[in-house]
């Protein structure tokens, strides 16, 4: 049972994802969570307002099953399958994040500093939404998420999730050590 408890080495995990990979390639589908939001659209009736969303969303029948599996499997191994709710994060990163002003780092997934009862106000509010925005406008000018290039893109060696990843990773650089200590300071 203490191996379950354990988070699964790189050894076990990456090759399961490429196995999840393979199987999709095989059987013509392609991974995407970002194309959920679409569908989700789709369903409630977007349809009926935005050209984009008319689309048969039956078609994507598996890839909510999955996202729906995605959230069903972290709840479980969240409160059933893990012996601590501390992140395993290394002793820099947390002091870091402590000169951020975050006080708890590695304490709990979510940050109290962003994500509690107390710390709601319309700053926070602004910037969670302006923050969500920003990432549904840019998964869908990217042509999809990050785990969905980074995973699915680069496993099928397309040069645009290659370019979408750099661009990623140029982002959250910036976004890091630019613009975040700008706003939380």
């Amino acid at each position: 049972m203490e191996f379950i408890l354990q988070p699964w080495a790189w050894y076990v995990s990456g090759p399961l994802i490429a196995l999840s990979m393979f199987l999709m390639f095989y059987f013509g589908k392609r991974l995407g969570i970002s194309s959920n939001l679409e569908t989700l659209c789709t369903i409630g009736g977007a349809g009926k307002f935005v050209d984009f969303f008319k689309f048969d969303w039956r078609k994507n029948k598996w890839n909510l099953a999955f996202m729906v599996g995605l959230i069903f499997g972290g709840f479980l191994s969240s409160n059933y399958l893990s012996n601590t709710n501390k992140v395993a994060i290394s002793e820099q990163t947390k002091v870091d994040l402590k000169e951020l002003g975050f006080n708890n780092a590695g304490e709990t997934y979510m940050p109290t500093e962003i994500f509690s009862k107390e710390s709601l106000n319309l700053k926070t509010i602004s910037i969670l939404l302006i923050a969500g925005f920003l990432v549904g406008f840019g998964a869908r000018y990217a042509g999809g998420c990050t785990s969905g290039h980074a995973i699915v893109g680069l496993s099928m060696l397309e040069k645009p999730s290659l370019i979408a990843v750099i661009g990623f990773f140029i982002g959250g650089l910036i976004m890091t050590w630019f613009v975040y200590p700008l706003i939380f300071s």
